[in-house]
């Protein structure tokens, strides 16, 4: 069955399409000496990429230009050749940036689009720009400066947030909260604790992605089609001309790579999911089964039926788009993982998910940094939170192994300890002395210093730890790792 939106095309085409249209020469495309009928209404509405790629504008009038350098510097073209170029790729830039310039989908691409103005504004000599180079290189071109323009502003949001996280994690580094595992309430740590494991998470992240530049920093342009051409080049001048530090090495590869691409999507992906954790930890301590924190009423929502709601739907939002970015990885694998080399026209079907794995990330860091930014802890809910679940038997059991006792018997001891407590309702610090030393008679009223919620966190003094000292020590460090 055809699809809803593809239906109306092809009775567009089919239908209403003149048949002397259908049967005429198409001189239209640069590429239609070859062919005896115009390009189907359908095929043409089909195979544009106009619609998506015209975002690459800049990257290709750049790419252009430096292109048309190097055709003069190696005689290709001569120097009022190379200027009249370069002054129309100027002016079709400006006419972009002003919304005055006319988009074609007759003319498939962005490349076709900027050459086809170019021939209108200087004549002939735009037709000679295209000499020793094809669209396959030019849109790897196209694409790898983009992306890396994107990928710095990627770089610098993931800084910002990383300072965000510093700054809130100093501000509660004495913030005590509960620590889970399975959901269960486990030990007491701190909130600047807490914040700062999400720091490691997104360091990593910034560090992937500064990894993955390094092979994107390579410039195809030059290879053509798919073998290179036989005019004489000078690839390493266009490189230099735009910012490349290295040429890729073998024109195939070239011309048919997307393992930049893919390589940086799943980077977004990782990173996506990493904050889907934080925003999912935001959820919940938003709630009102929790308390812990308090999200601004600016980046939450209301109800149009419950008035009294304040839904969090940042946090939400960036959850559910971890799942977008997740399935643009995936939709980028599966494009490339049957196709030989060199080029083929799948291809086309890279911009869009890198395009939406680009928006998504960089509209999540933000929203992220927003939320941490503005985000109020409930520190006495926090802290009495903590207290909760026997979250300090653990450290009675460490205790007891700093006295003598072998861990496992002082395991089955604490669980005999906190299955009495549990019984009385009480916490472990509430137990006197004398119940306690029925259980284990080493024990002595020094014990009470460790169950504390106060007690448990400043024991954990060492590299890593949740203790206020040992989050104080890791926030300066912190700032030297940004």
């Amino acid at each position: 069955m055809l699809h809803d939106a593809l239906y109306p095309r092809l009775i567009i085409a089919l239908l209403f399409i003149p048949l002397a249209a259908v049967k005429q020469r198409d001189t239209s495309k640069t590429w239609g000496g070859r062919f005896s009928e115009a390009t189907d209404a359908f095929v043409e509405s089909f195979t544009e990429s106009i619609s998506f790629d015209k975002r690459l504008y800049h990257f290709d009038i750049v790419g252009s230009i430096a292109h048309a350098e190097m055709l003069c510097k190696v005689g290709i073209l001569a120097a009022d050749e190379r200027d009249a170029i370069v002054q129309g790729l100027q002016q079709i830039e400006a006419e972009i940036d002003s919304s005055q310039f006319e988009w074609s989908t007759q003319l498939e691409d962005v490349h076709m689009n900027i050459e086809a103005r170019l021939v209108e504004l200087i004549g002939e000599t735009g037709k000679k720009l295209h000499t020793a180079r094809s669209r396959n290189d030019q849109v790897a071109t196209d694409i790898r400066l983009w992306l890396r323009h994107e990928v710095s502003a990627i770089d610098e949001l993931m800084s910002a947030l990383l300072s965000a996280l510093v700054d809130k994690a100093e501000t509660c580094a004495d913030t005590i909260m509960p620590g889970f595992t399975h959901l269960q309430i486990a030990q007491p740590v701190t909130f600047g604790h807490h914040l700062l494991a999400w720091f490691e998470m997104l360091i990593r992240d910034r560090d992937r992605l500064r990894d993955c530049c390094r092979r994107l920093d390579q410039s195809p342009l030059g290879t053509a089609a798919l073998a290179g051409t036989g005019f004489p080049i000078d690839r390493e001048f266009t490189a230099a001309k735009l910012g490349f530090s290295d040429v890729t090495r073998n024109s195939l590869d070239s011309v048919s790579d997307r393992d930049f691409a893919i390589e940086f999507v799943a980077v977004a992906a990782l990173t996506m999911v990493h904050l889907s954790r934080w925003c999912e930890e935001l959820v919940l301590w938003s709630s009102d089964a929790f308390r812990f924190v308090s999200l601004p009423d600016a980046l939450c929502t209301g109800s149009s039926i419950m008035p009294q709601k304040k839904n969090p739907d940042v946090p939400e939002l960036i959850r559910g788009k971890s799942g977008r970015v997740i399935g643009d990885l995936n939709a980028l694998l599966i494009l490339m993982k049957g196709q030989p080399l060199a080029y083929n026209r799948d291809n086309q079907e890279d911009k869009k998910p890198l395009f939406d794995a680009v928006d998504s990330l960089q509209g999540s860091l933000l929203g992220v940094r927003s939320l941490i930014e503005q985000l109020k802890p409930n520190i006495e809910r926090m802290h009495a939170a903590a207290a909760e679940g026997f979250s300090t038997a653990t450290d009675l059991a460490d205790w007891l192994v700093a006295k003598g006792v072998p861990f496992r018997d002082a395991h089955e001891t604490v669980g005999n300890v906190v299955a009495f407590a549990e019984s009385k309702k009480q916490r472990l610090n509430e137990l006197t002395l004398k119940e306690l030393q029925e259980f284990e008679p080493k024990i002595t009223a020094e014990v009470f210093d460790v169950l504390t919620v106060e007690g448990s966190v400043a024991s954990r003094a060492h590299i890593g730890g949740t203790a206020p000292s040992a989050v104080r020590r890791e926030i300066k460090h912190a700032r030297d790792r940004i």
